[in-house]
């Protein structure tokens, strides 16, 4: 909260009170959905000016603008955050838009988080509050040094707009007939307008942005144009992404442009059935202008592939219509491709599907009533996260509204999700905020690999009082047999052999899973207070460690390195959290592991918690053949199954089409969710064998192991101190490895059947003898 000090407000929140709820017409697929309201005020800047700075917030979502200007490129700004704890203003240079002279400033505001529709099984509305506003200041420098600061208050007032509805969920209803141009413009005639009315607002939890904002990103026209066989015109943008459509036409006045939007067709038509309670829909009404009309919502965003347009006047141009992708602007650090294209088109999936849900907040998916920040999916996702873009600012913000939630619960649990809301869960989670192990544990494996990635120890002195709490909590909740999970867990989400009706079914105990993911968060707490010079701490939690990785042994371990319970997730948790230390008994898991894989013909068998961890386990224990054998399987359930049925993201589901192309008839079927495209970190690590060594890639680790019948692959990395690579390719028995070190790092090349070797900075090759059979065998 200290960033709140940084500045004083002045600016009171102006609100359209008295607004209505939305009317938009009966047929409205956005009816619950309510308008937006336009608001305005009036300055004058009495010299000359030398600068201006607009800081700006709303309860809701805003478009500002000064003298008729759009100020700066933010999509649904503020953002998302746990906005009773941390509530984000953005700040912005406005001096090219304020002259000396009379001035105006204004807004469109609508609901968004704030106060529009989130969760599932109907959602709920106003979860921060029943009204919406606007808090602004303008501080305007004067060429002789003086100042003067305008600010929101009395004297604004405010107006229905042409946006009759607008929901997240829901999309947005627009009727270009009630626009109201030049309305942030002086001398504007606002007399029909109703005065706003001020709302009480606690300025201590505003804080200066700190995470970078939504934008459109990329511009996407579609790849085909056809009529349905229900006579409907489908737009195929051949990519699954998310945003939304911006449309120009000519047409007469009145006519409605109906937008509708999907991740997949089902018998040729949009299959909507996947997103719930979420309509999804966009309107507009158009003015009439000869000119002709252009639009784009402003207050909504849509995941899909496909969209139906109805009512287009005249025939519709391909050229027309264009996709715009929104998310947040995170700078790309890393690439990986290779000779299987199969292989780069998962890894291009797993990076469309970590764009259209890193929609200011790390979600679970972009397209149904839901769109929350599961912790579960980015706390196995974030090392690919951390490798593909870069969101050390991104998760270090999402990671304080975590720490801020958690606050709310005297027993130092995290939420499941956050921000955190109220929700009427379509599974039978029990009541309040129930500790959910592989979930919860988030609030301390991501500030760990936000440490590992970028050598940030600030975000673990931040989030170490959330960590620590956290471990505490399962410490009293497993008590002194150090053995929880009983009742109701997430578990091995999804695994494969899950009911379409129940998909927390899994082949693995819900207690196996979460006393490992309790060793293994104690582990890394431990390690944590070491890094922080917190001696005492750093005991107690080895020590916790060790009890509760005894405690998974008495019960779990069935001796000589078999356990009990005999699925792909025990053996990848016990091994790759290093429950199993002895190497004898490591050897016979990792058999047990590869036996296990190969009798289900080399095809998945682990959910959400296991999959990001048992290529990993295969590898260190000997098997990265079978490791290759599963990432290469394209019988269902497997990565490149996707892949084959057409797949441009990662699926929630392994199945979430069916062979037949239908699609999965559970509630929960996505065709985008990142958390099984966890596996791109071991394709980064161990596929191309770029990897760190020590945290923030100060010594970098270059460790190919080749296999799959890949013939070359390649991974470059933009670390802390600059740009990493490596390539290899195999040619006539050879392995040949070109490698770039960045200044100040020093690495290890630890290449098949020779002795690792220390390098420095700069570029080397290597060649090593390769025997190629015996990587690429594949029966």
């Amino acid at each position: 909260m200290m960033a709140a000090m940084l500045h004083h407000w002045t600016a009171q929140v102006v609100s359209p009170r008295p607004l209505a709820p939305s009317s938009p017409s009966a047929s409205s697929a956005a009816e619950g959905a309510r308008p937006a309201a336009l608001l305005r005020g009036e300055f004058t800047a009495r010299a000359a000016v030398r600068s201006a700075r607009l800081l700006v917030t709303a309860l809701g979502v805003y478009e500002l603008e000064v003298n008729g200007t759009v100020v700066g490129d933010h999509v649904l700004a503020p953002g998302w955050t746990s906005y009773r704890h941390r509530h984000r203003y953005q700040s912005f240079d406005v001096t090219a838009l304020v002259r000396e002279g009379p001035g105006a400033w204004g807004a469109h505001l609508a609901d968004g988080w704030y106060r529009g529709l989130l969760g599932f099984n109907g959602g709920t509305r106003d979860i921060y509050g029943e009204h919406t506003g606007l808090l602004a200041e303008l501080r305007i420098e004067y060429a002789d040094g003086s100042t003067d600061t305008v600010a929101t208050g009395k004297g604004w007032r405010w107006s229905p707009g042409p946006v009759r509805a607008a929901g997240l969920y829901e999309g947005e209803e627009y009727d270009a007939r009630r626009e109201q141009a030049g309305f942030s413009e002086p001398g504007f005639d606002d007399s029909a307008w109703q005065p706003v009315e001020i709302l009480d607002f606690d300025t201590a939890v505003l804080f200066p942005a700190d995470s970078p904002p939504v934008r459109r990103i990329e511009h996407l026209a579609p790849v085909s144009v056809t009529v349905s066989p229900t006579g409907r015109t489908i737009l195929d943008f051949g990519q699954n992404l998310v945003g939304r459509l911006r449309i120009r036409f000519r047409g007469e006045a009145g006519r409605t442009v109906t937008l509708r939007h999907a991740e997949v067709l089902e018998d040729g038509d949009l299959c909507t059935r996947p997103l719930r309670h979420a309509t999804a829909t966009d309107r507009y009404v158009l003015r009439g202008d000869p000119a002709g009309e252009e639009w784009e919502p402003r207050f909504t965003f849509h995941g899909f592939r496909y969209a139906e347009v109805e009512g287009w006047p005249g025939d519709l141009d391909p050229a027309d219509v264009t996709a715009v992708v929104l998310h947040s602007d995170l700078r790309r650090t890393g690439w990986f491709s290779c000779s299987d294209d199969s292989l780069n088109r998962l890894q291009e999936n797993v990076v469309w599907g970590m764009r259209g849900n890193f929609v200011d907040v790390p979600t679970d998916c972009p397209q149904r009533d839901e769109r929350l920040g599961w912790t579960g999916d980015v706390q196995v996702f974030a090392p690919t996260a951390a490798f593909l873009h870069d969101v050390r600012d991104f998760l270090r913000s999402w990671l304080r509204d975590l720490a801020a939630d958690q606050g709310d619960d005297e027993r130092g649990v995290p939420p499941v999700f956050s921000p955190g809301i109220p929700v009427i869960t379509p599974v039978p989670v029990p009541p309040g905020n129930p500790p959910m192990a592989g979930w919860c544990d988030a609030a301390v494996i991501v500030p760990w690999v936000l440490y590992e990635r970028y050598g940030d120890t600030e975000v673990l002195r931040a989030q170490y009082a959330s960590m620590r709490a956290w471990v505490d909590a399962v410490d009293r909740i497993a008590g002194p047999a150090r053995i929880w999970g009983e009742g109701f867990q997430f578990g091995d989400w999804l695994d494969p052999t899950a009911p379409a009706d129940d998909p927390g079914r899994a082949m693995t105990s819900s207690t196996l899973v979460a006393t490992a993911y309790f060793a293994h968060c104690a582990r890394l707490l431990a390690r944590t207070a070491e890094v922080l010079e917190h001696e005492d701490d750093a005991a107690r939690h080895h020590a916790l460690a060790d009890a509760v990785r005894d405690a998974f042994l008495a019960r779990f371990h069935a001796g000589g390195g078999r356990l009990t319970e005999e699925t792909q997730t025990a053996y990848a948790l016990a091994l790759c959290f290093r429950l199993l230390e002895d190497d004898a008994d490591r050897v016979e898991a990792g058999r047990r592991l590869a036996g296990l894989v190969a009798g289900r013909g080399h095809r998945i068998g682990t959910g959400f918690l296991g999959t990001p961890l048992v290529c990993d386990a295969l590898t260190d224990t000997g098997h990265v053949d079978t490791a290759y054998r599963l990432l290469t399987q394209r019988s269902c359930p497997s990565w490149l199954y996707q892949v084959d049925m057409g797949a441009t993201t990662v699926w929630e589901r392994w199945d979430s089409m069916l062979p037949d192309g239908g699609v999965n008839p559970g509630e929960m079927t996505s065709f985008n969710h990142y958390a099984l495209g966890a596996v791109a970190d071991w394709m980064h690590r161990t596929v191309a064998g770029l990897a760190p060594a020590e945290p923030g890639y100060r010594r970098l680790l270059l460790r190919p192991r080749p296999g799959g019948g890949l013939t070359w692959a390649r991974a470059e990395h933009d670390t802390p101190y600059g740009r990493a690579e490596i390539g290899w390719r195999c040619e006539g028995g050879t392995l040949h490895v070109d490698v770039l070190v960045p200044p100040e790092v020093t690495a290890t090349v630890d290449l098949p059947g020779t002795e690792p070797t220390e390098i420095g900075p700069g570029r080397h090759a290597f060649w090593t003898p390769f025997p190629a059979a015996q990587y690429w065998e594949q029966t």
